[in-house]
C-alpha cells in the first residue's frame, strides 16, 4: 500500500496525485508556451525516493566477443578508424555509448608494429591489459610497456597513444573512459598531437619505477597535478599486494580482500573522476550483499565465479566484464574451492565522494539474496 506521503507525491506515471482537469491541461499547455511546467507533473521522475539507474546488470563474455574485435583488424587501419575498439553499449543506455552509468568502455586491439596516433581529450582514460605481449602506451612523453592484467592510466588534457613494439604479438585490452560524464557536464574537448606521435623523453617506465616504490617517496621529487604520476600499476605487484594482505585479515563481507589503486602523493584516487580497485575472493567465497551508489564495472583477472545482482545469477570467467548499476544489490561468489578469484573494479567513487553523494548499506542479515529463477 502506498504511503500518504507517495500519494501525495506521485503516482506511478511520476505525476503528482492531482486530477488531470480541462483546466489545468490548458494551463500545462499554456506553461508549455513559454518553454515552462509545473513541477509536480515530473517531481519523482527528477527526483526520484532513491536513485534509478537507466543501466542493467549485464556481463560482456570475452569468449563470445574476442573474435568479433580481432575481426576489426582486417576491416580498418589503425590510421583510418583511429582506434580499432568494440565499444561495450550497456541494453539500457540507448542513449549514450556507456556500460554503466556514465563510463565507457571497450576493447581495443593491435597488431604488432602497429601504432595509435597521439591525441589528448577532457575525458579521463584507463587501459586493463586483457592479452598479447609488446604493448606499450606513451603519455606526455612518458612510455610504459605492458603486461597482462596491467592498469595504465591516460588522465584528462595528456597527450597519449598506443602501439605495439614489432617482435610482439596481438594485443588487446580494456579501454575505460568516464566520456558520458564529461559530455553530460558540456565540458568535452579533443584535440589531435600536431606531429601525430610524440617523442619519449624519459627512461621508458620512469613513472612506475618513480613513484611505485612502497613506503618511499622520492627525494627532491614534486607533484602537484590532479592525477596520479604513477601512469602504470602493474599486475605482479598487485597480486602480491593481495595474497600479502589476505594472510592478515578476514577481509570485508562484502568485497573479500579488496584494495584500491590509489595517487602515492595524496593516497586518494588515481584520477578525479574514475577510481579502480582489486579484490580478491578467497575460494569458495561468497560475499554478502550490500548496494551503493555509484557505478561499477567489474573486469574478471583471475578466476571464475558469479555474482547475484537484484536477485539475478551472473556467472563469469577470466576475462569477462560485467556491471553492477548504481544503488544495485549484489554479491560475488567464487566458483573455486582451491583457487582464488580476482576483480578489477573501475568506478566513478570519486565523483560521488567529492560531491558527498556517496552512501552505502547492508542488504540485511539474511546472508544474501535469494536468485531469481
Amino acid at each position: 500500500m502506498a504511503t500518504e506521503r507517495e500519494n501525495h507525491r506521485e503516482d506511478v506515471a511520476g505525476r503528482a496525485n492531482v486530477e488531470d482537469t480541462p483546466e489545468l491541461l490548458a494551463y500545462y499547455d499554456q506553461l508549455e508556451g513559454f518553454h515552462a511546467g509545473a513541477l509536480w507533473t515530473v517531481a519523482n521522475k527528477i527526483e526520484p525516493w532513491a536513485p534509478k539507474s537507466r543501466s542493467v546488470p549485464i556481463v560482456w563474455r570475452y569468449k563470445d566477443l574476442r573474435d568479433h574485435v580481432v575481426r576489426s583488424v582486417d576491416l580498418v587501419t589503425p590510421e583510418k578508424a583511429g582506434r580499432r575498439v568494440i565499444y561495450l553499449n550497456n541494453p539500457g543506455r540507448q542513449d549514450v555509448a556507456a556500460a554503466v552509468g556514465w563510463i565507457y568502455a571497450g576493447l581495443q586491439v593491435m597488431n604488432p608494429g602497429e601504432v595509435a596516433g597521439a591525441h589528448r581529450h577532457s575525458a579521463s582514460a584507463i587501459r586493463f591489459i586483457m592479452e598479447g605481449r609488446g604493448a606499450y602506451t606513451v603519455v606526455d612523453g612518458h612510455k610504459m610497456t605492458l603486461g597482462a592484467n596491467d592498469f595504465v592510466l591516460t588522465p584528462n588534457g595528456t597527450w597519449h597513444e598506443h602501439g605495439v613494439s614489432a617482435d610482439g604479438s596481438l594485443c588487446l585490452w580494456q579501454d575505460g573512459l568516464d566520456i558520458p560524464f564529461v559530455n553530460a557536464m558540456e565540458a568535452n574537448f579533443y584535440e589531435v598531437h600536431p606531429d601525430l606521435n610524440q617523442a619519449v623523453g624519459y627512461a621508458v617506465d620512469d613513472m612506475t619505477r618513480t613513484w611505485g616504490n612502497p613506503g618511499l617517496t622520492p627525494y627532491g621529487e614534486s607533484w602537484r597535478k590532479g592525477y596520479s604520476p604513477m601512469f602504470k600499476y602493474e599486475w605482479a605487484p598487485t597480486y602480491e599486494a593481495l595474497t600479502k594482505y589476505a594472510g592478515c585479515t578476514d577481509g570485508s563481507p562484502f568485497d573479500g580482500v579488496m584494495m584500491e589503486y590509489v595517487n602515492p602523493v595524496t593516497n586518494g584516487p588515481v584520477m578525479q573522476t574514475l577510481g579502480a580497485s582489486m579484490q580478491m575472493l578467497r575460494p569458495g567465497e561468497h560475499t554478502r550483499a550490500h548496494r551503493h551508489t555509484g557505478s561499477y564495472l567489474y573486469h574478471v583477472a583471475k578466476g571464475r565465479g558469479h555474482s547475484i545482482i537484484n536477485g539475478k545469477r551472473f556467472d563469469w570467467a577470466e576475462r569477462d566484464i560485467f556491471c553492477v548499476p548504481s544503488w544495485a544489490w549484489h554479491e560475488h561468489v567464487n566458483a573455486s574451492d582451491r583457487e582464488d578469484a580476482c576483480l578489477f573494479c573501475l568506478n566513478d567513487l570519486p565523483v560521488m565522494r567529492a560531491l558527498g553523494l556517496y552512501r552505502e548499506e547492508a542488504f540485511g542479515d539474511n546472508g544474501g539474496q535469494q536468485p531469481l529463477l
